[in-house]
């Protein structure tokens, strides 16, 4: 079932890709999640995609953990200019006093969660090939 987005300008398959960019999510990774008809050139070909079947976009959204709103309905050019328009070197969050001794800037905040979210899939992969390595060492002395 696809489904029509009211603003021509959002390209939902780029929203996509932008969004698993900044979780620090591999395309391998997010196939693997989809399920094991998946693979790395099928989600390529997914995030190509101006419009996505809302059944996969919201597989996809569980995934990432966002709402399927954000990546049918994000609009970069609006985001650019809200940014753009709100935040500068002089409006970053300030926490304790007014010198900035604990200045706190969003953006590093959200790339800080990304590394962290990266290092644990690092792990995860690690573990998983230390585990193969195990069956199949236990396999061939079978």
């Amino acid at each position: 079932m696809t489904h029509t987005t009211p603003n021509p300008k959002i390209h939902e398959g780029r929203n996509l890709k932008r969004f698993r960019e900044m979780l620090g999510m591999k395309q391998d990774v997010l196939a693997m999640e989809l399920g094991s008809d998946w693979n790395q050139q099928k989600v390529s070909l997914l995030e190509q995609k101006e419009r996505i079947d809302s059944d996969i976009l919201e597989q996809v959204s569980a995934i990432l953990k966002m709402p399927v709103e954000a990546i049918r309905n994000y609009d970069e050019e609006q985001a650019v200019n809200i940014i753009a328009n709100t935040f500068n070197v002089e409006n970053d969050a300030y926490i304790g006093n007014s010198n900035g001794t604990f200045n706190i800037n969003p953006m590093e905040k959200l790339i800080q969660l990304h590394e962290e979210k990266i290092a644990l899939y690092e792990r995860m992969l690690k573990e998983k090939d230390e585990m193969m390595g195990r069956l199949e060492r236990l396999i061939e002395g079978k």
